[in-house]
């Protein structure tokens, strides 16, 4: 089996890496990209998943491990392993302002409108969700991420029982700051 963690940009997936690697699982990541102001503890990626729809050669590599894949690349992900995706929910708007603000901080020009974005995203959302039905080899779970912040000790209890592993649901629950919850909507 290979878990995977995933969503869309800025859905706090950095987050559940975190949590299953202080719960004792071991994460795939090569540490390139370094943390920043806006994700301070890290990001723990791959970067050989950017390249997942030409080479998926390291997979095996990822068997009993857990490896953070955007959302856009769950459909490249090869036959022949067992998928379990925790996948990342949160607030279009959240997101899209987390995402400019970054971009901002970065001195990188801004995407397309946000209303295009926004469009796009939930196509997205909609076409992997249909795409996730005829996958037999994938099991997937939502994680929204403003619930994990508020209870991180029901996620985390909720996300042990999917994957069906022995992990440590205290230190899981430590490594909530919601501090860190930054761009979210008022409620």
């Amino acid at each position: 089996m290979i878990t995977i963690v995933s969503g869309l940009p800025r859905s706090g997936t950095s987050l559940m890496m975190q949590m299953l690697q202080a719960g004792g699982m071991t994460v795939l990541c090569d540490e390139k990209r370094p943390a920043d102001e806006h994700n301070p503890r890290g990001y723990l990626e791959l970067q050989k998943v950017r390249s997942l729809e030409k080479d998926n050669s390291w997979m095996p590599d990822a068997e009993g491990k857990v490896v953070k894949v955007v959302s856009l690349l769950l459909y490249h992900l090869p036959a022949g392993f067992e998928y379990r995706v925790i996948f990342m929910r949160r607030d279009l708007d959240e997101i899209l302002r987390s995402q400019e603000r970054m971009l901002e901080g970065l001195n990188q020009p801004g995407g397309p409108m946000r209303e295009t974005m926004k469009q796009h995203f939930a196509k997205h959302l909609d076409s992997l969700a249909e795409w996730v039905t005829r996958q037999p080899h994938v099991k997937i779970i939502d994680c929204p991420y403003a619930d994990l912040v508020v209870s991180p000790d029901s996620t985390a209890r909720t996300v042990v029982d999917f994957l069906g592993v022995d992990l440590d649901i205290e230190k899981m629950i430590e490594t909530v700051d919601p501090a860190l919850y930054r761009q979210r909507n008022e409620r």
